[in-house]
């Protein structure tokens, strides 16, 4: 059983001085765990350490995105000089090992036609696997029409677009997750819960301004078993109506939302969303470095769940693999 994570997570020293010179209000909470201790580390390393780590937990292949926010909080001219360095050496990373490494560009969205373009060079020239997207450029969130270009290059390209969390807006941090001390408030505010809350909101944006009605082709991935909003799929449903889309919210998430654990090895996620969205849209994904696993945890985790093996291959590597297949690069 090849087994490959879908949101495993690198940064570049240049991307990591960039985010350090933003004025603190465009500063992503993931600053200081992308940049100090064992995970700052970690995230830099494409040797040896993380291929211990990938045989340790029994993972085989590791898609590759740079981690939060990307270059998406930059000035349009840095983000745009940084998307092009950084997908050049996420290109290099995986032609060195390509057993080993794939790879999600990295898109300058301050400027929606330049990240377009680089999509197609990313997929086209560089042989990347789609993109990794975040909820928000600054104070504008990823549904707005100026966006709309990445969407249409993904969807001519079949290339897939993983929306990853990011931190709340400060004004949001400020009303909803504070008063506990500075660092219990960054924990509810990131893992704890307002990464993924954050991030479903964003799927749902996604979904009500019509751009999947506009390119139905367009594949996202959503990690963390569907950042809560499938737990609240029947009650969403609700927004069919009012929102004058073309089917119900839920079916969206049958056939343009892909599913991923994020290092959430759960039974029971597994089983709901297996229920909602079926085997067919479910992907693998163990959030490297960010989220510890087990030794042997990933295999184990598959190996033990209970699946048929046709659906237990798919979930491990089947459905990414039909995904990449699909892409058109040339």
């Amino acid at each position: 059983m090849n087994i490959i994570g879908l949101e495993e997570h690198f940064v570049t020293r240049e991307v990591v001085d960039a985010w350090r010179a933003l004025d603190p209000e465009w500063q992503d909470l993931a600053l200081t765990p992308s940049t100090q201790g064992d995970s700052a580390r970690r995230l830099a390393d494409f040797g040896e350490e993380r291929l211990a780590a990938m045989a340790r937990a029994g993972v085989d292949v590791q898609v590759l995105s740079l981690s939060t926010p990307g270059v998406q909080n930059l000035a349009p001219a840095e983000a745009v000089a940084l998307q092009t360095a950084a997908n050049d050496t996420l290109a290099e990373v995986t032609r060195a090992r390509p057993g080993s490494f794939q790879g999600l560009a990295t898109l300058a969205t301050p400027r929606p036609a330049a990240a377009a373009a680089e999509l197609e060079r990313a997929v086209t020239t560089l042989g990347l696997d789609g993109a990794m997207v975040f909820g928000r450029t600054r104070d504008r969130n990823m549904d707005a029409p100026e966006f709309w270009p990445i969407y249409e290059a993904a969807d001519a390209l079949r290339a897939p677009l993983h929306l990853h969390p990011q931190s709340p807006p400060p004004a949001v941090r400020g009303a909803y997750y504070s008063g506990y001390g500075a660092r219990v408030d960054a924990a509810l505010a990131t893992h704890g819960i307002g990464w993924h809350h954050d991030s479903g909101v964003q799927v749902l944006r996604l979904i009500l301004s019509g751009v999947f009605d506009r390119f139905p082709d367009l594949q996202v991935i959503v990690g963390h078993w569907g950042e809560m909003v499938l737990f609240y799929l029947d009650r969403i449903d609700s927004l069919t109506e009012v929102a004058g889309l073309r089917r119900p919210v839920s079916d969206y998430f049958r056939t343009n939302i892909h599913l991923a654990p994020s290092g959430i090895l759960s039974r029971r996620y597994l089983r709901w969303a297996t229920e909602l969205v079926g085997v067919d849209r479910i992907l693998f994904s163990t959030d490297y470095p960010f989220v510890s696993t087990p030794p042997g945890g990933a295999r184990d985790f598959l190996t033990q769940a209970p699946l048929g093996d046709a659906d237990r291959l798919k979930i491990a590597s089947g459905n990414w693999d039909r995904l990449r297949a699909a892409i058109r690069r040339g």
